[in-house]
């Protein structure tokens, strides 16, 4: 009987790493793989002609207007304020419905992306082509206002992960009112660059070197002084430019909204809302920064993590750099972002927030946002002006 309970017993912790080492292995790779389909984690319970009640959630309750993506995406409507809520709905404004069937819908998501195209801002713009290692990169080009200006000041746009650039056309028109022609770039394994050959995300370890093609871009064209924008791991591939690239010395600053500052907080943050336990974190943190994990991940190459904690590098940060984040992210946890802003109090303006979530800043507070940015630019600019003289 002991040996039949010995043998029990070690079957049961058999099964029990087989099933751990299977759930880390799917772990590592959803971080690295980019999605087909995006989750729908709300419900929409009702629609009148101007308002929605949805399922009452953390992202439902925020204030402010977002995209209402329905039906897997096959629709798009435009929400506001709140009107009522209770624990369980909440009665929104609706603002329009873009596309699709919202009466019928009975389950979507909310996203800061609020335009569409570019067409919406009412401002010229043109489709241009990044050429970078992988091939041709499709980008959109808002140029600033007044001969001028041309050819002068740019900012670089760099959306975050599942995304694409319509993402950062939020901002287009703080840095168009400041002068700046506006480059909104795709990089690979976005849905619109090409793909790498893994198709994998490398969280902004390669992906950076498509940002850096965009900045030559924008130097060929003939700007003087560039500016580079991301958004969540957007940042992380922004500020790997920073670091990393021949022609980071001609960037004059740098604006994060909701970065990842660094990926191992960030992903065992995930793990934790995720409830995986410790040991599904830890190993999947492993397999993505281990060369011999490819064969499970899919990964041509492992990431490398230490490399992309800002943090513990950021004695090789040295432009201004605006860095804004929520303290209830919901996805990226604020703390690496607070770590930084400790270690560099010296070049970085740090505006906090508190109540806007992942990458909807701006949503939440339209104003306070275009504030931030419009005061960072000037302060910067006159700094660099007081330099030049």
């Amino acid at each position: 009987m002991a040996s039949i309970a010995a043998l029990s017993a070690g079957a049961v912790i058999a099964l029990g790493a087989l099933v751990t080492a299977v759930v880390t292995v799917a772990v590592a790779r959803k971080v690295v793989t980019p999605p087909r389909v995006r989750e729908q984690d709300l419900r929409i319970l009702a629609v009148d002609a101007d308002t929605v009640t949805l399922s009452a959630t953390k992202d439902t309750l925020t204030p402010g207007e977002y995209s209402l993506w329905f039906s897997r995406d096959t629709g798009h409507a435009r929400i506001g304020e709140i009107l009522y809520f209770d624990a369980r709905t909440v009665v929104r404004r609706l603002l329009s419905v873009d596309f699709g069937d919202l009466e019928h819908a009975r389950a979507g998501r909310l996203s800061g992306w609020f335009y569409l195209g570019p067409s919406e801002l009412g401002l010229p713009w043109q489709d241009v082509v990044v050429e970078t290692e992988l091939g041709s990169a499709p980008a959109w080009l808002v140029p600033a206002a007044g001969e001028s200006a041309a050819e002068q000041k740019w900012v670089i746009q760099v959306h975050g992960r599942a995304v694409r650039r319509e993402e950062t056309l939020r901002a287009v028109p703080v840095f168009h009112r400041a002068g700046y022609n506006a480059l909104l770039v795709s990089y690979r394994n976005d849905g619109d660059a090409p793909r790498s050959s893994d198709h994998r995300y490398a969280l902004g370890d390669t992906e950076w070197r498509d940002v850096d093609a965009a900045l030559r871009f924008a130097l060929d064209q003939g700007a003087r002084e560039v500016l580079l924008m991301g958004w969540s791991m957007g940042g992380a591939t922004v500020l790997q430019t920073l670091t990393r690239s021949d022609l980071a010395d001609r960037v004059r600053g740098v604006v994060l909204d909701s970065p990842v500052i660094d990926w191992i907080t960030a992903l065992q943050y995930q793990g934790i809302e995720n409830r995986l336990p410790t040991p599904v974190s830890s190993g999947a943190l492993l397999l993505l920064s281990r060369g011999w994990a490819g064969l499970l991940t899919g990964q041509e190459s492992p990431v490398d993590l230490a490399r992309l904690n800002i943090v513990a590098n950021a004695a090789e940060l040295s432009v201004p750099i605006l860095l804004m984040h929520s303290a209830d992210d919901g996805f990226v946890p604020v703390t690496a972002s607070d770590a930084l802003a400790r270690e560099r109090p010296d070049i970085i303006t740090y505006e906090r927030f508190h109540t806007a979530r992942h990458t909807k800043l701006w949503n939440y507070d339209r104003t306070r946002w275009e504030d931030a940015i419009t005061a960072w630019i000037e302060a910067i600019e006159s700094a660099n002006a007081r330099t030049e003289s």
